[in-house]
């Protein structure tokens, strides 16, 4: 299992298309064989900027996702509303903490009883 992120930036313009159309089509990335996990990142700072965060089995079901038909109609839809090239990244989880157990639990989670931490 690997981690594929995807760097797009936008014109200022085209982001309600944008995320119009990601609306649409998210279940059926996310339901694409050997995807597992799909997620959209905003730029805090610049909100032009977004990162789609997806988990796939194997580098062949990606390789297959985007020589899909779903794909190719994602992508001339997504592409003209660019203001720069997109950046991608495949990468490999060295360490993963999760999350904690309490999803209300505010900054770092807090230290297991008895652990000595």
């Amino acid at each position: 299992m690997f981690t594929r992120i995807v760097k797009m930036e936008f014109e200022k313009e085209n982001i309600p298309v944008f995320l119009a159309n990601f609306e649409v089509i998210k279940e059926k990335i996310r339901n694409f064989p050997g995807c597992s996990f799909l997620e959209l990142y905003q730029d805090k700072s610049d909100k032009a900027i977004f990162f789609t965060y997806s988990r796939w089995n194997a580098e062949s079901d990606l390789e297959n996702y985007r020589n899909s038909d779903l794909f190719k109609k994602v992508w001339s839809e997504t592409k003209p509303l660019f203001r720069a090239r997109a950046a991608a990244w495949s990468v490999d989880t060295v360490v993963s903490l999760g999350a904690c157990p309490s999803e209300k639990s505010l900054g770092a989670c807090p230290p297991e009883e008895g652990l000595g931490v």
